[in-house]
């Protein structure tokens, strides 16, 4: 199944693919927004059920969101490939490095980035994003995956000076505009366990700058949920970003640096791409 989250006039609503499209209904109308149905695999089967008559459309007759608009949690994983490790000047961690973002750093899919007026120096990272659906704490490794409800595409994008400027990233992670999300929520049951496996890549004005493979991640979805769980309740609709594979901007010689009227897709095999114009932002 895959879902997405959408606005139509003023209604939040909630869309399942089908054979021509979406079909989708408001929030209103199904008593939740998609977050509410993630707590359960049942739940998420009676929602694409209720949708599957649900009138058709299409992309261009909505405003996408990020498929969960409003998680509890973003946590996001850094050093997670060796090679990425390796070009960042550290050893592959024998403990994952965990920092936040927050929701309103979140765009969807066709939505511009925003190169924020403090800093010129915008990154790109694609990344894996794990949604979480039965959610809980101390969850063991082998019941790890049937705690996630499904997976999307993420684009970290990183305002480097700002993270390097303290011995933490946050700053540098969550200027508005800069976490593109999406566009899909697509179920466990329709890509490889743990999502291993899955060719994952950046691609800037057309050429090829990340690409790696999910099976490469240091720490893999299963020891993620289980790391996290170990010290905090996971909720559902709770996003896990899993970092990044080598080859982003700051790290090239040249550097390579997003700007206004660029254009950033985001891929993972078999999960879609995510696509995102860069934008100037304004203050007046």
């Amino acid at each position: 199944m895959r879902f997405i989250t959408y606005t139509s006039g003023n209604e939040e609503g909630v869309a399942i693919r089908s054979a021509g499209g979406y079909r989708g209904r408001s929030v209103a109308e199904i008593g939740g927004d998609l977050q509410s149905f993630l707590h359960d695999d049942a739940a998420l089967a009676d929602l694409a059920k209720s949708l599957s008559d649900a009138p058709e459309f299409s992309l261009t007759d909505v405003q996408l969101l990020p498929p969960v608009p409003r998680p509890g949690k973003i946590l996001c994983i850094g050093l997670n490939y060796v090679e990425h490790s390796k070009e960042s000047g550290f050893e592959a961690p024998t403990y994952p490095a965990v920092f936040a973002r927050f929701a309103n750093s979140l765009i969807a899919h066709g939505d511009p980035l925003i190169r924020p007026a403090a800093s010129e120096l915008l990154d790109y990272e694609c990344e894996l994003a794990v949604v979480m659906g039965r959610g809980g704490r101390h969850i063991s490794e082998d019941q790890a995956l049937d705690h996630v409800a499904g997976y999307s595409l993420f684009n970290d994008g990183s305002v480097r000076d700002f993270q390097i400027k303290s011995q933490q990233w946050t700053m540098g992670k969550s200027f508005d505009g800069t976490g593109a999300f999406g566009p899909e929520l697509v179920t466990r049951d329709e890509l490889p366990e743990g999502c291993a496996g899955l060719g994952i890549r950046t691609v800037l004005n057309g050429e090829v700058m990340q690409e790696a493979n999910t099976k490469d991640l240091i720490f893999g979805v299963a020891k993620l949920v289980t790391l996290l769980s170990e010290a905090m309740t996971l909720s559902p609709g709770d996003v896990i970003v899993t970092g990044t594979p080598g080859g982003v901007g700051a790290l090239r010689d040249p550097q390579v640096w997003m700007k206004p009227g660029d254009e950033c897709t985001i891929e993972i095999d078999r999960i879609g791409s995510l696509t995102n114009s860069v934008m100037q932002e304004t203050t007046h």
